[in-house]
């Protein structure tokens, strides 16, 4: 599914009556229907439940003035749900405190944000069962390795294993590593927590990036360039995966420090979205 297919889907469904629509599963094309977890048998009362069930649950990621607009432009909460999209753009703007053009924007820039969370986290998935309450990464250039500390919290009874987007590397304590896939020693319980650390080997990289598949508190970043670095650092807050190489996208920079190094922390990560550094190739 790309993501510019879903994103031309979801601009389409927010036309005429939006969810409310008459003859809705005529307007669901595939990607829809995949994001969604829309199946062919399903019939009219489903697909709308499924649309509206995913679509607020993703919308719950977005900032408030974003969840609001899109909210109102597929005509889901239920004081929005007029027949034009124009009146429930100007129910948005009331709500919000902004012109209807200035909400039409923060649709669009909804959508496209709704579109990455969507690809981040398919349908049927459970991104419930665990989450990060900490995760430290010390990147050191000089060295060509990558140090990952995670310690995840099970949000169910009987978690046996958690997968991390790494590769293979040598584990330091906390368990078992396979393909990406993390074993505790032990089944963890609901509320419980869990350490695990490894040192990953890296190449020469542009940038260090984290892309979160499901909640994370707090994400703590070092990177050492040591005396030949980049006179400069650009931080990734939030960003499209895009942006990873946009020369346009604009953030924070920072300047490396005496001994070579930057100092990254992000807090309450948007799952799907991207947080890190990105410099210039010093080669």
């Amino acid at each position: 599914m790309e993501r510019a297919e879903l994103v031309a889907e979801l601009k389409t469904l927010r036309k005429g009556r939006g969810l409310q629509a008459s003859r809705l599963s005529d307007r669901v094309g595939p990607s829809l229907r995949s994001a969604c977890g829309v199946s062919e048998p399903d019939g009219m009362v489903a697909i709308r439940a499924k649309l509206t069930g995913r679509l607020s649950e993703l919308a719950t990621h977005l900032p408030d003035d974003l969840q609001v607009a899109l909210l109102a432009a597929f005509a889901i909460t239920p004081e929005a749900r007029q027949p034009l999209y124009q009146e429930r753009v100007r129910w948005a703007a009331s709500r919000v405190d902004r012109d209807p053009r200035t909400v039409r924007r923060r649709v669009d820039e909804a959508i496209e944000l709704l579109a990455e969370l969507a690809l981040a986290s398919p349908a049927g998935s459970s991104p419930g069962s665990w989450h990060t309450s900490a995760l430290t990464v010390a990147l050191v250039l000089e060295e060509s390795c990558v140090f990952e500390q995670h310690r995840v919290v099970a949000d169910q009874d009987g978690l046996r294993s958690f997968d991390l987007a790494v590769g293979a590397g040598t584990v330091l304590y906390g368990g078992t590593l396979s393909e990406g896939t993390v074993e505790p020693p032990l089944s963890l319980s609901r509320g419980e927590s869990w350490e695990f650390a490894a040192v990953f080997p890296v190449e020469p990289a542009t940038h260090l990036v984290y892309v979160p598949r499901h909640r994370c508190e707090v994400f703590d970043l070092r990177v050492r360039f040591g005396k030949e670095g980049p006179s400069e650092v650009l931080a990734l807050d939030g960003a499209f995966e895009r942006d990873i190489a946009d020369s346009g996208y604009r953030g924070r920079t920072l300047r490396p420090d005496a001994a070579g190094e930057v100092h990254l922390q992000f807090r309450h990560l948007t799952p799907g979205l991207v947080y890190g550094a990105r410099w210039a190739d010093q080669s």
